[in-house]
């Protein structure tokens, strides 16, 4: 694996879920923990469409799914890590939770393949 994919896939990856986690916890101060992450998904998606599209510069597909894999796995692990043991969170996982891991994974497929068909 190349330098670059790992800052894309592993750096990019910790950064999104860490700034989705700190958002997490600040929201938890104020909404009810039935709807952050419904609240959170729409600024993580967008922040997340930033990264892919101003900081990925990638026109490589093949580097774009392998960016939705190691992102998504990141999130899945350092979810259950820091939130399902940490917080003894019981009734984490609800449809916010699987929607953000879809985004995780196909967001990065889509961008890449519409990145590869333009350029």
């Amino acid at each position: 694996m190349n330098r670059q994919l790992l800052k894309d896939s592993v750096g990019w990856g910790f950064l999104l879920w860490f700034i989705g986690y700190i958002l997490g916890i600040v929201l938890f101060m104020v909404v009810p923990p039935t709807m952050i992450g419904w609240v959170l998904s729409p600024i993580a998606t967008l922040f997340t469409l930033w990264v892919l599209l101003k900081k990925i510069k990638s026109n490589k597909f093949n580097y774009y799914v392998m960016l939705g894999i190691v992102w998504t796995i990141i999130a899945v692990v350092f979810d259950y890590a820091f939130i399902v043991t940490l917080f003894k969170s019981t009734n984490y996982y609800k449809l916010d939770i699987y929607v953000y891991y879809a985004v995780m994974l196909f967001l990065p497929i889509l961008v890449g393949w519409r990145k590869a068909q333009t350029k």
